[in-house]
């Protein structure tokens, strides 16, 4: 199954259908969930990196569960914006993954996801490391997700701010 443009995966959805955002790390991989709205991703959970078998198997068995009509991927891209082996092997992944689901998949850029999570969690949360250690792919996954999300609302759909009195 080819991967598709994010814009595609959301018409392709069905009403009340879900997207699950994947962030697929080198031992595990962060799950987040969105709403039926497709407003709000929430962290869901994580699974341990493994045999693409058993990973495809347990998606397919969430999204029956949770409703999901498609995924959003996490591509690491580089800081300037490319595309480098990193990003080749989770676009061939996803690939691979969206087949053993036969479920649509589409990338999203994830470049400091995991930094960012990390940084709220040490400082505005308050985490310990060790904590931070246990959320941090799941949040990742639904930082991730959010911003597709929002990408998809546009940003026509954002409060414009206001404007400031005129002072003439």
């Amino acid at each position: 199954m080819p991967l598709v443009h994010l814009r595609d995966l959301r018409a392709g959805l069905k009403r009340g259908e879900r997207l699950l955002g994947i962030d697929p790390g080198a031992k595990t991989i962060g799950l987040a969930l969105s709403d039926v709205t497709l407003l709000l991703a929430s962290p869901y959970g994580s699974l341990k990196r493994g045999k693409l078998r058993e990973v495809a198997a347990a998606i397919r068995a969430i999204a029956a569960r949770e409703g999901v009509g498609g995924l959003v991927v996490g591509l690491p891209l580089s800081l300037d914006g490319r595309r480098g082996p990193a990003a080749q092997a989770a676009e061939d992944w996803a690939r691979a993954l969206s087949e053993a689901t036969g479920l649509p998949a589409a990338m999203w850029d994830e470049r400091l996801s995991s930094a960012a999570v990390n940084r709220f969690l040490a400082g505005e949360a308050d985490l310990s490391r060790a904590r931070r250690a246990k959320v941090v792919d799941r949040a990742a996954a639904a930082w991730l997700l959010q911003a597709a999300l929002d990408a998809l609302r546009g940003a026509a759909t954002l409060p414009r701010p206001a404007e400031p009195p005129d002072e003439s």
